[in-house]
């Protein structure tokens, strides 16, 4: 069993709260729009998987893909910013997810929380909602899971708080 933390969108910014629920996890999963300082920071302690988003300057996008895909624990999941969701994928990632469907697609940049299942593609679609104190959404959220067997287990959604609360 692998324990993941999935963030997106921190725009760089970290707190305690993210780092205390990354300690707890086996991997922790950044799926865009990381902002300055962010990767360098969770890297120093903490095994991490990601891409890049439409934010992110030199060192991400030099150091980690635009899309990614691997095996993790028997499960077949791939990660990229820009991705939509079931019904209505972008059309960067669209053909990719339609002739070889993932099980767990994740994508973040909408700052929109969404946990749904693609009934018509057979896949667990993610969007850990924004991390981070800028952008429109109220609440910031990561979502924490575990993988076991080839499959997701105890999707749990975390609220670190409302995003204007933060001084």
């Amino acid at each position: 069993m692998k324990k993941i933390l999935l963030l997106s969108d921190t725009h760089g910014y970290l707190d305690d709260r993210i780092i205390e629920h990354c300690s707890d996890a086996d991997e922790v999963w950044h799926a865009g729009d990381w902002g300055e300082g962010v990767a360098q920071q969770l890297e120093k302690n903490f095994v991490v998987r990601g891409v890049f988003g439409n934010i992110d300057g030199k060192y991400i996008r030099e150091k980690y893909p635009e899309h990614l895909r691997f095996k993790a624990e028997g499960l077949d999941v791939f990660i990229t910013h820009i991705g939509g969701y079931p019904g209505n994928y972008d059309f960067r990632v669209r053909e990719e997810i339609k002739n070889h469907p993932p099980q767990l697609f994740i994508c973040g940049h909408s700052h929109i929380l969404k946990i749904m299942y693609d009934d018509k593609l057979k896949l667990l679609h993610i969007n850990p909602g924004a991390a981070g104190k800028h952008g429109f959404h109220i609440m910031r959220t990561m979502v924490r899971f575990q993988i076991e067997n080839g499959m997701v287990k105890n999707p749990e959604v975390i609220e670190l708080g409302k995003r204007n609360s933060i001084s």
